[in-house]
């Protein structure tokens, strides 16, 4: 597989473009690509573009080749609401849900969680973790980066989250007496909510307010999972259940 670089451009219509700064030194001092060599360039909008590097120097030019309609998207679209693990486990569990096609990702501050991010520090996190999305699709032939939004307090994302007609919502726990492939399997479902509790849980007050914004409970299995194994386990059973994998 050719090396693939994200650009935060439109890529459409330029026949020959400059690669953004990090990618161009990553092709050229990581990668040690050269002209001559064949890259795969992809914008989020959707497919990818075979290009060749026709200059290295200060900057990395590119000649642009073919359009190629590719995607691979996973079929059932699903929003992963993650509450803070402790330590850079949120990098990974970013890194990962991307792999196994989750759509959207949403970090969120509870009471029961180690890591507190506030103001800029957040916003910076953030950021942080947009680029570990954008590198773990260069790196899994996604062509659409799934955006990870802002921190949010669970409550506050509650009150203001929309849900779809044809979404069910999940919360992972482990005195659920539902799993997860019943609810999935109960009429005709094109997406899913994951909600996962930091490290000691949910509180029973937080495990309240989702349920009254339509959470149903589901369980796992009879093992009790991290909160940074929970989510990645629920979607690879997904993807499973809707015949992805």
């Amino acid at each position: 597989m050719n090396a693939r670089f994200y650009c935060n451009f439109p890529l459409a219509g330029h026949p020959l473009l400059e690669l953004p700064e990090a990618a161009g030194h990553h092709a050229m001092r990581v990668l040690r690509l050269k002209s001559g060599d064949d890259v795969t360039l992809f914008d989020g909008r959707g497919g990818e573009f075979l290009a060749r590097i026709v200059e290295t120097g200060r900057a990395v030019r590119v000649e642009v080749i073919e359009w190629r309609d590719v995607e691979r998207e996973a079929s059932f679209t699903v929003t992963l609401a993650q509450a803070l693990p402790a330590g850079d486990k949120m990098d990974w569990v970013v890194q990962k849900a991307v792999e196994l096609g989750v759509a959207h990702i949403v970090p969120l501050a509870a009471a029961r969680s180690v890591v507190r991010l506030a103001g800029e520090r957040a916003t910076r996190r953030v950021q942080h973790w947009q680029s570990v999305a954008v590198a773990a699709c260069e790196q899994c032939g996604r062509n659409r980066v799934p955006q990870i939004a802002p921190l949010f307090d669970l409550r506050q994302w509650l009150s203001q989250r929309t849900q779809a007609q044809d979404e069910v919502s999940l919360l992972l726990s482990p005195q659920a007496t539902s799993r997860l492939g019943e609810r999935v399997a109960e009429g005709r479902v094109a997406g899913a909510t994951l909600l996962i509790g930091p490290e000691g849980g949910w509180t029973e007050d937080e495990e309240a307010a989702a349920l009254a914004y339509g959470f149903q409970p589901v369980s796992l299995g009879p093992r009790v999972l991290r909160t940074e194994t929970a989510g990645l386990a629920a979607l690879a059973a997904l993807a499973a259940l809707r015949g992805d994998i």
